[in-house]
């Protein structure tokens, strides 16, 4: 990464880096309700590298959840196509979710919060409320993983895109609000 480019670690608007982030998962539903899992996943795994990209140009940094995310996708999204088992798609939602929570939990027996080693430089918490969002954010990743498990052995295919694109996306944004009275009661004052 080159640290002394102007272009380094620049900004993107908050709208486009919701599009850039959301974008492929959208056009993964599109493409499932158009043709079927296979075609979808081909086009999760296109538009997530193009994603990928983008934020690189834009931003001239590499995003790290983003990474990992892209890491595993491409894993058992190429698996998925290669085999013509759609089931290696729906597991990667739940070991992507189960290892990032198990990893955040064993950062802080190892005394470090990897939620503050990737969000440090945009949130000023204590470390209190590191320890806090870590803790919460690796229990609600791994509560993630465990509900994949059961939404992908108990509903059809397109009930679990649903879920992969919507249910997933409206329990994140439930769960960021809860964490907020924590964020506000740890955020250190500027002097």
């Amino acid at each position: 990464m080159e640290k002394n480019s102007p272009n380094a670690g620049k900004q993107i608007s908050p709208m486009l880096k919701l599009g850039i982030d959301l974008g492929p998962l959208i056009l993964f539903f599109i493409a499932d309700e158009l043709y079927d899992i296979f075609v979808a996943t081909a086009v999760l795994l296109v538009s997530l590298v193009f994603s990928f990209g983008a934020s690189w140009i834009l931003a001239r940094k590499i995003p790290i959840l983003p990474s990992v995310s892209l890491v595993f996708v491409l894993i058992f999204g190429g698996l998925t196509l290669a085999l013509g088992d759609e089931e290696f798609i729906k597991i990667e939602v739940t070991l992507t979710n189960a290892l990032c929570g198990m990893a955040l939990l064993l950062g802080l027996i190892w005394k470090q919060s990897l939620l503050r080693v990737v969000f440090g430089q945009m949130l000023e918490v204590d470390d209190e409320g590191w320890k806090k969002l870590t803790i919460w954010l690796g229990l609600f990743l791994i509560a993630i993983a465990i509900t994949n498990e059961i939404v992908r052995y108990s509903v059809s295919t397109d009930m679990w895109v649903a879920f992969r694109v919507y249910g997933i996306l409206a329990l994140n944004v439930v769960f960021l609000a809860t964490q907020i009275p924590i964020i506000k009661r740890h955020l250190v004052e500027d002097e």
